[in-house]
């Protein structure tokens, strides 16, 4: 049956349905406080409360809950009825404005890096009004904000929110400063594309790993990975398109604009990319997409790995997030337009971005920085973590000329491809081609950071994005704010960009060692790991253009500090862990048994008289490859019982110096063992089972 696209929103509080419920009074209240970010009046907020409470139990809704995102790259709540008592016995439904804008969820349990006591649980959600409630298993969600009880942020919106006042206010100096009178405020808006891997549900609850870590810790490399390159855009299978029919259905009907769908490089690799929107409902989108790939998978037999890893040998998986500036009347300030050269104000904007990217590069790979991403990066996969920019050669070209004082000249103009077909069009080429390697690539009217973790919040990178962008701005406006010769200012910022920040321009194979080689001589940062891109939380550069814009404060800045720090030793400590149990309770009972049973043959052959060399250097490699797992094993074990718990710096590094490599150590004896182990003795599915069986 075919989507009814008139169903599309239906679960959604839009504003097409606060038109239609809300009082004409109302509704022009709650606009104008969604268009000017000024707080609702708490009359306005009962009159509001009440038809959203009607329109949800018209949808069949039963509860309300306060929907935040905590420093846990995932979401929280918790669900409130609408049933309120009555003296007869009886209950009504009631929701008011104060429970609309307010909730007092407990705040000590989740992840705040010293901003609260354990024994001190006040926080408090606050409704964002410019991200739409809506509906989900009979519950109404309303977006929220969540700090503590003394005012510090504890989720990943707030800063987020606070970043996006903060670049729309210094975009729109800068537009004032070049006679823009008509726009009232600069929106940032995000896409987000999302990767992820599908795999059958039997072979995925029969993996510890999968289950507990979300990636595979142990797994011999298959026959066949993605060498073939014959699953990137190929035919969707039948069960794989049934699953991405349904999720798109779901995500339509809560107004996500999931828009393109395909498989992905690596075997039962896939992904899904939106339509662009503003930045804080692109964050809620995709944090609902993720929920509901999980949900729907498991109706459908299927497993969702959202890790950034899951599978050694073959690629991993990222989210795309790109990232533009426009108008609220629909100009993008990073459209070049026919001519880049000619427009200075891209320009200007361009340059921008290239300062703050140079300047506050550490900043910027900590805004992607978890534990699963550092598997991924620079792994012939996905960028590197080197910071640089693509920008193609006519717009590197045209910004050098400017800064050398040349007269800049289109050299793309009137080119075309050349097919050799006659009956194929002739296309005009685009302005440059892509940069697949670059981790902040332009790509003809938006950014795209292609760093961003498949399993992270999209929140940390954009308020990032939007903070250090706004603070170049404010600059550069302050330079043409105080000039009696504008155009000869803005020239003299392009030149000062280009020399003082040309050095993060890199329009090669950011993959190569010598793109590496050649960003050290350039002085870029190489921070290859989460434990040292963590200090840029404590680089006082760093803190002052955070705290200095009101985005995150010093104190703020410290606890998400030791929020990575610690979330990063509990997830190698939990996947130390779980390896310890596969090789203790899995692998060396089914490598014993398998031992034991080729022994036995093996005798048997020798009591007849006959010697079996081949079974007696499979016994030999066996026996051999037993031993060093069962030593390293316990060397794993004391490693674990000797992680420090009073600093969170030590810890992380302990875990990433000692833990991960020993882990590694183990793995490379074991997938050995299971290439020599009999696959029906072997006590879980192999990569082959997993990548291969859909």
């Amino acid at each position: 049956m075919s989507f009814d696209f008139s169903q599309f929103g239906c679960n959604v509080f839009s504003d097409t349905v606060m038109r239609d419920k809300l009082p004409k009074s109302t509704y022009k209240e709650l606009k104008k406080s969604i268009d000017s970010g000024k707080p609702l009046r708490a009359d306005v907020a009962e009159i509001v409360a009440e038809a959203m409470k009607d329109w949800a139990v018209e949808k069949g809704a039963t509860h309300f809950t306060h929907w935040f995102q905590p420093m846990t790259n995932i979401t929280a709540g918790k669900l409130d009825s609408f049933i309120s008592p009555t003296p007869d016995g009886k209950i009504i439904l009631e929701f008011s404005g104060k429970e609309l804008i307010k909730g007092e969820p407990d705040a000590s349990s989740f992840p705040n890096g010293g901003l609260r006591n354990t024994f001190e649980a006040r926080g408090y959600t606050m409704w964002d009004c410019t991200s739409p409630a809506f509906i989900r298993d009979h519950t109404l969600y309303i977006p929220t904000a969540f700090c503590s009880y003394t005012g510090e942020a504890l989720d990943t919106k707030t800063p987020l929110l606070r970043s996006m006042e903060v670049i729309s206010n210094e975009a729109m100096r800068l537009l004032h400063a070049f006679g823009n009178t008509t726009s009232k405020r600069v929106l940032v808006t995000v896409g987000a594309e999302q990767e992820y891997f599908l795999v059958d549900r039997e072979a995925y609850e029969k993996r510890l790993d999968l289950k507990i870590c979300g990636r595979t810790l142990l797994g011999a490399k298959p026959p066949k990975g993605q060498e073939m390159e014959d699953h990137y855009f190929g035919r969707i299978r039948i069960r794989i398109a049934d699953y991405m029919h349904q999720l798109d259905e779901e995500l339509w009907k809560l107004g996500v604009t999931a828009k393109t769908k395909h498989n992905e490089v690596a075997p039962a690799q896939h992904e899904l990319a939106p339509i662009f929107d503003s930045v804080n409902i692109a964050c809620d989108h995709n944090q609902l997409t993720m929920e509901l790939m999980r949900v729907i998978a498991k109706k459908n037999g299927l497993a969702c790995l959202l890790h950034e890893k899951p599978f050694a040998h073959i690629n991993g998986s990222g989210k795309h997030n790109n990232w533009s500036l426009c108008t609220d009347d629909g100009i993008n300030l990073f459209e070049p337009g026919k001519n880049p050269y000619e427009n200075i104000q891209f320009l200007t904007f361009l340059c921008a971005v290239i300062t703050a990217v140079d300047e506050y590069a550490d900043l910027i790979r900590l805004s992607a920085a978890i534990a699963g991403n550092d598997y991924r990066l620079g792994a012939n996969e996905a960028p590197p973590a080197i910071i640089s920019v693509f920008l193609g050669e006519q717009l590197t070209s045209i910004l050098k000329q400017i800064a050398d004082g040349e007269k800049p000249h289109n050299q793309m103009e009137s080119a075309f491809l050349q097919m050799g077909v006659e009956t194929l069009p002739k296309l005009k080429k685009d302005d440059s081609d892509r940069n697949r390697t670059s981790p902040f690539a332009f790509t003809g009217n938006k950014f795209e950071f292609r760093m961003v973790g498949s399993s992270a919040s999209i929140a940390c990178a954009n308020f990032v994005l939007n903070t250090i962008v706004a603070d170049v701005l404010s600059r550069f406006t302050d330079r043409l704010e105080h000039t009696k010769d504008f155009d000869g200012e803005i020239h003299r910022i392009i030149k000062d960009t280009m020399e003082q920040h040309g050095r993060i321009i890199f329009n090669g194979n950011n993959y190569t060692q010598e793109w590496v080689e050649e960003a050290a001589r350039r002085g870029l940062p190489n921070l290859s790991n989460t434990v040292d891109a963590a200090s840029a939380y404590l680089n006082p550069k760093n803190i002052d253009v955070l705290s200095r814009h009101h985005v995150l404060s010093e104190v703020e800045c410290h606890s998400r500090y030791e929020v990575l720090l610690e979330n990063y030793s509990h997830i190698i400590v939990i996947e130390a862990n779980t390896l310890l149990e596969m090789i203790h309770k899995l692998v060396i009972p089914a490598t014993i048994e398998y031992i034991g049973m080729i022994s036995d043959s093996f005798l048997k052959l020798k009591e007849a008289g006959l010697h079996n060399q081949s079974m007696e250097k499979i016994l030999t490699s066996l026996s051999e490859l037993l031993d060093g797992t069962s030593s390293l094993t316990e060397t794993l074990e004391q490693l674990v019982a000797q992680v420090p718990h009073t600093n969170s710096l030590e810890a992380a590094g302990f875990c990433r110096d000692q833990i991960r490599p020993k882990m590694e150590e183990i793995r490379l004896l074991v997938d050995k063992i299971e290439v020599l182990t009999d696959k029906k003795k072997w006590p879980m599915p192999s990569y082959t089972d997993l990548l291969h069986r859909i």
